[in-house]
């Protein structure tokens, strides 16, 4: 049992895949990953230009339209990706401190690779991994980065409750249904 940093920093987490179903966040691109799409997209915009000036040049009206719808196209699509990642970075580092928040104290047990919280708060039992990720990732606004496999993982009811309506049993040090 190790608490989830923990677990992520194990030796094997990486080629077993648990570091990226216990994520804190998305991976999003850098900002010199923005500049080199910037770059390919301008390369690409330029040789629509060059086209277009080409027919121009020749006297070749569909290169001339051709070539310079593709520029504009582009060009214009270029900045519609550059846009989207800068978004997509402003979102992760907003939601970055609550991820944290819920993330530093969950614990990892390994037999049964499930998440949990000894205390039982912020999340009151046991969770898959799937489930933790699609937890935090929620609670932190990473919703629109979430890929459609975990956008259907179900969380489990909040409060595992038996008819008294007392939380179920819990093992010393433990949480409700979790030895």
């Amino acid at each position: 049992m190790r608490t989830v940093p923990e677990a992520c920093a194990a030796p094997d987490s990486p080629a077993s895949g648990l570091s990226d179903r216990l994520a804190k966040a998305p991976g999003t691109h850098t900002r010199f990953d923005s500049f080199a799409h910037f770059l390919e997209g301008m390369v690409l915009a330029g040789i629509g230009a060059g086209l277009a000036y080409s027919g121009v040049q020749d006297d070749k009206p569909p290169y001339t339209i051709g070539g310079a719808v593709l520029a504009v196209l582009l060009f214009v699509g270029t900045l519609w990706v550059i846009g989207g990642e800068s978004r997509e970075r402003a979102a992760v580092a907003a939601g970055r401190p609550r991820a944290e928040e819920l993330w530093q104290p969950a614990h990892h047990c390994a037999s049964c690779d499930s998440v949990f919280y000894p205390s039982g708060s912020p999340w009151p039992g046991p969770l898959t991994t799937d489930q933790f990720r699609k937890y935090v990732w929620t609670e932190a606004g990473f919703d629109k980065q979430m890929d459609e496999r975990l956008r259907t993982v179900e969380l489990p009811p909040r409060t595992p409750a038996d008819p008294t309506g007392q939380l179920g049993p819990t093992a010393p040090g433990g949480t409700p249904g979790h030895a």
